[in-house]
Protein backbone atom coordinates (compact mmCIF):
# COMPACT_ATOMS: atom_id res chain seq x y z
CA UNK A 1 0.00 0.00 0.00
CA UNK A 2 1.12 3.27 -1.18
CA UNK A 3 1.48 5.40 1.96
CA UNK A 4 1.98 9.75 2.25
CA UNK A 5 6.03 9.03 3.15
CA UNK A 6 5.80 6.40 0.90
CA UNK A 7 6.16 8.50 -1.92
CA UNK A 8 9.41 7.25 -3.64
CA UNK A 9 7.87 4.15 -4.57
CA UNK A 10 5.69 3.70 -7.63
CA UNK A 11 2.45 2.43 -8.18
CA UNK A 12 1.83 0.76 -11.37
CA UNK A 13 -0.85 -1.07 -12.85
CA UNK A 14 0.14 -4.25 -14.17
CA UNK A 15 -0.56 -3.51 -18.36
CA UNK A 16 2.23 -0.08 -17.26
CA UNK A 17 4.63 -2.48 -15.34
CA UNK A 18 4.43 -4.94 -18.51
CA UNK A 19 4.96 -2.31 -20.42
CA UNK A 20 8.01 -0.73 -18.82
CA UNK A 21 9.39 -3.91 -18.97
CA UNK A 22 8.95 -4.48 -22.34
CA UNK A 23 11.06 -1.36 -22.68
CA UNK A 24 13.42 -2.58 -20.41
CA UNK A 25 14.25 -5.54 -22.02
CA UNK A 26 14.28 -3.62 -26.06
CA UNK A 27 16.71 -1.12 -24.16
CA UNK A 28 19.33 -4.21 -23.35
CA UNK A 29 18.74 -6.10 -26.57
CA UNK A 30 19.98 -2.79 -28.49
CA UNK A 31 23.48 -2.52 -26.31
CA UNK A 32 25.04 -5.32 -28.69
CA UNK A 33 24.13 -2.60 -31.91
CA UNK A 34 24.59 0.64 -30.16
CA UNK A 35 28.25 -1.50 -29.32
CA UNK A 36 28.71 -2.40 -32.58
CA UNK A 37 28.16 1.03 -34.04
CA UNK A 38 30.80 2.73 -31.57
CA UNK A 39 33.35 -0.29 -32.90
CA UNK A 40 33.14 0.85 -36.78
CA UNK A 41 33.24 4.18 -36.15
CA UNK A 42 36.21 3.84 -34.07
CA UNK A 43 37.63 1.49 -37.35
CA UNK A 44 36.92 4.66 -39.57
CA UNK A 45 39.85 6.81 -38.06
CA UNK A 46 40.54 10.07 -35.93
CA UNK A 47 38.13 10.33 -33.48
CA UNK A 48 38.82 13.76 -32.98
CA UNK A 49 36.65 14.37 -36.23
CA UNK A 50 34.40 11.72 -36.34
CA UNK A 51 30.60 12.66 -36.63
CA UNK A 52 29.84 8.90 -36.11
CA UNK A 53 31.65 7.96 -33.73
CA UNK A 54 30.16 10.75 -31.03
CA UNK A 55 26.46 10.29 -32.32
CA UNK A 56 26.97 6.76 -31.30
CA UNK A 57 28.59 7.48 -28.17
CA UNK A 58 25.68 9.96 -27.52
CA UNK A 59 23.13 7.23 -28.32
CA UNK A 60 24.69 4.89 -26.04
CA UNK A 61 24.50 6.99 -23.06
CA UNK A 62 21.19 8.08 -23.50
CA UNK A 63 20.35 4.35 -23.78
CA UNK A 64 21.89 3.38 -20.81
CA UNK A 65 20.71 6.44 -18.80
CA UNK A 66 16.79 4.89 -19.72
CA UNK A 67 17.99 1.39 -18.57
CA UNK A 68 19.46 2.75 -15.39
CA UNK A 69 15.65 4.49 -14.83
CA UNK A 70 13.83 1.94 -15.72
CA UNK A 71 15.41 -0.65 -13.52
CA UNK A 72 14.89 1.44 -10.85
CA UNK A 73 11.58 2.52 -11.17
CA UNK A 74 10.83 -1.10 -11.83
CA UNK A 75 12.77 -2.36 -8.84
CA UNK A 76 10.25 -0.03 -6.44
CA UNK A 77 7.13 0.08 -8.15
CA UNK A 78 4.04 -1.80 -6.48
CA UNK A 79 2.48 -3.25 -8.85
CA UNK A 80 -1.27 -3.67 -9.20
CA UNK A 81 -1.77 -2.58 -5.53
CA UNK A 82 -4.26 0.18 -6.00
CA UNK A 83 -4.36 2.72 -2.98
CA UNK A 84 -7.49 2.81 -0.77
CA UNK A 85 -10.49 4.06 -1.71
CA UNK A 86 -10.18 6.55 1.16
CA UNK A 87 -11.02 9.87 -0.13
CA UNK A 88 -7.04 11.26 0.33
CA UNK A 89 -5.20 12.44 -2.32
CA UNK A 90 -1.79 10.30 -2.80
CA UNK A 91 -0.08 8.40 -5.29
CA UNK A 92 -1.90 6.33 -7.56
CA UNK A 93 -5.01 8.09 -7.56
CA UNK A 94 -6.91 10.25 -10.05
CA UNK A 95 -7.77 13.74 -8.09
CA UNK A 96 -10.98 16.01 -9.31
CA UNK A 97 -9.54 19.54 -8.11
CA UNK A 98 -11.15 23.42 -8.42
CA UNK A 99 -8.66 26.40 -8.22
CA UNK A 100 -9.76 28.87 -5.88
CA UNK A 101 -11.61 31.26 -8.03
CA UNK A 102 -12.53 28.98 -10.51
CA UNK A 103 -15.86 27.11 -11.63
CA UNK A 104 -14.47 24.76 -13.79
CA UNK A 105 -12.86 21.22 -11.76
CA UNK A 106 -9.50 19.03 -12.99
CA UNK A 107 -8.92 15.91 -13.09
CA UNK A 108 -5.59 14.54 -13.29
CA UNK A 109 -3.89 11.32 -12.38
CA UNK A 110 -1.41 11.89 -9.13
CA UNK A 111 1.78 9.28 -10.15
CA UNK A 112 5.13 9.61 -12.37
CA UNK A 113 4.80 10.03 -15.84
CA UNK A 114 5.34 6.71 -16.56
CA UNK A 115 2.40 5.38 -15.70
CA UNK A 116 0.13 7.90 -16.93
CA UNK A 117 1.59 7.91 -20.93
CA UNK A 118 -1.42 6.03 -22.66
CA UNK A 119 -5.04 8.19 -22.31
CA UNK A 120 -6.09 11.41 -21.96
CA UNK A 121 -5.08 11.98 -17.89
CA UNK A 122 -2.76 14.10 -17.26
CA UNK A 123 -0.43 13.07 -15.04
CA UNK A 124 1.26 15.28 -12.07
CA UNK A 125 4.21 14.21 -9.66
CA UNK A 126 4.22 13.41 -6.13
CA UNK A 127 6.75 15.69 -6.40
CA UNK A 128 5.34 18.61 -7.86
CA UNK A 129 4.20 21.87 -6.08
CA UNK A 130 0.42 21.13 -6.46
CA UNK A 131 1.32 17.28 -5.83
CA UNK A 132 3.08 17.79 -2.72
CA UNK A 133 0.34 20.33 -1.66
CA UNK A 134 -2.32 17.98 -1.95
CA UNK A 135 -0.83 14.94 -0.55
CA UNK A 136 -2.68 14.06 2.14
CA UNK A 137 -5.93 15.88 1.89
CA UNK A 138 -9.06 14.78 2.48
CA UNK A 139 -11.92 15.32 0.02
CA UNK A 140 -13.15 18.90 0.92
CA UNK A 141 -9.95 20.23 2.10
CA UNK A 142 -8.40 23.10 0.93
CA UNK A 143 -4.67 23.62 0.35
CA UNK A 144 -2.09 26.14 -0.76
CA UNK A 145 0.83 25.98 -2.97
CA UNK A 146 3.50 28.53 -4.47
CA UNK A 147 3.40 29.15 -8.75
CA UNK A 148 6.37 29.84 -10.26
CA UNK A 149 5.79 33.11 -10.46
CA UNK A 150 5.50 33.46 -6.43
CA UNK A 151 1.62 34.02 -5.88
CA UNK A 152 0.25 31.36 -3.58
CA UNK A 153 -2.65 29.48 -5.37
CA UNK A 154 -5.64 27.57 -3.58
CA UNK A 155 -7.17 23.96 -4.40
CA UNK A 156 -9.89 22.34 -3.08
CA UNK A 157 -9.59 18.23 -3.42
CA UNK A 158 -13.32 17.91 -4.60
CA UNK A 159 -12.83 13.95 -4.85
CA UNK A 160 -10.18 11.23 -5.07
CA UNK A 161 -10.25 7.78 -6.39
CA UNK A 162 -7.92 5.17 -6.83
CA UNK A 163 -6.51 4.79 -10.58
CA UNK A 164 -7.96 2.25 -12.70
CA UNK A 165 -5.81 2.38 -15.50
CA UNK A 166 -8.59 2.91 -17.75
Amino acid sequence: MVTVSDTKVTWLTQDAYDRLKQELDHYIELRPVIAAKINDSREEGDLKENGGYHAAREEQGQHEARIRHLQELLRSAKVGEPPANDGSAGPGKVLTVRYDGDDVDENFLLATREEGTEGDLDVYSPESPLGKALLGAKEGETREYELPNGSIQKVTLVKAVPYTGK
